[in-house]
């Protein structure tokens, strides 16, 4: 999805969260100057890594350890995107995913660890994150991309490929670039948080509120491609 598809779906989601278009700038600027300065990827290399390949996307929600248990010789050799902290759960299972979507929420220990594993880490600015942009960042080693959930066009460095949730924005991310087919796991829209979202501490009806609105966007999704199913 380009940015003048997603911009009309980006403002109603700005005005259900009243986001501050201020914060959202200054977190789009940080990540840009670090991305700057710091050696990183050109999305050409998720094309190549994505485009007609068969991909499993990985929700944070409370069924993703029972799915990979049962699942995990189904999508061994498929290409596995994992949604911030459902990469947590494939490292407990010996599962390095191929990229990480994350706006720096869950475990980033784990996320770092699986960088230097081989995962490309797709990392997301947007208000809430600037303490953890400037945090965590550089730690990550040179596979990293960077996104924006407004406007990329000021920004050399930062991309938009549509999506809001980790878990949404992993799946925009491989309809972007042309996946063949894409499968979900952990994706549950009963009411409940998983534990891999890592929400312990966190607003539980916020939560609940961005999940609905994963929700919509996933049916969106499905909407307009035909390729993406449940697993």
């Amino acid at each position: 999805m380009f940015y003048k598809d997603w911009e009309p779906i980006y403002k109603k989601i700005s005005e259900d969260f009243d986001f501050s278009t201020e914060k959202e700038e200054q977190s789009a600027d940080l990540l840009n100057k670090i991305l700057r300065e710091k050696k990183h990827l050109s999305i050409k290399k998720l094309e190549e890594l994505i485009n007609n390949k068969d991909a499993i996307v990985f929700g944070a929600g409370p069924s993703l350890e029972t799915s990979i248990t049962i699942h995990k010789k189904d999508f061994i050799n498929k290409l596995k995107i994992a949604a911030d902290g459902a990469t947590t759960a494939l490292l407990k299972n010996n599962i390095c995913p191929d990229i990480i979507v994350t706006d720096l929420d869950g475990n980033v220990s784990d996320q770092i660890k699986a960088n230097s594993m081989g995962s490309i880490v797709v990392i997301h600015a947007h208000g809430d994150n600037i303490e953890k942009i400037k945090k965590y960042v550089a730690k990550f080693n040179d596979e990293i991309i960077g996104t924006t959930q407004i406007n990329p066009g000021p920004y050399e460095h930062v991309n938009n490929f549509g999506g809001f949730t980790d878990g949404d924005r992993a799946a925009f991310l491989a309809t972007h670039f042309n996946a063949k087919e894409i499968s979900l796991i952990g994706f549950d829209f009963d009411g409940k948080i998983g534990r891999y979202s890592f929400s312990k501490n966190k607003d539980k009806n916020l939560k609940l509120k961005k999940l609905k609105w994963c929700k919509g966007l996933i049916e969106l999704l499905r909407e307009s491609k035909q390729n993406i199913h449940q697993f």
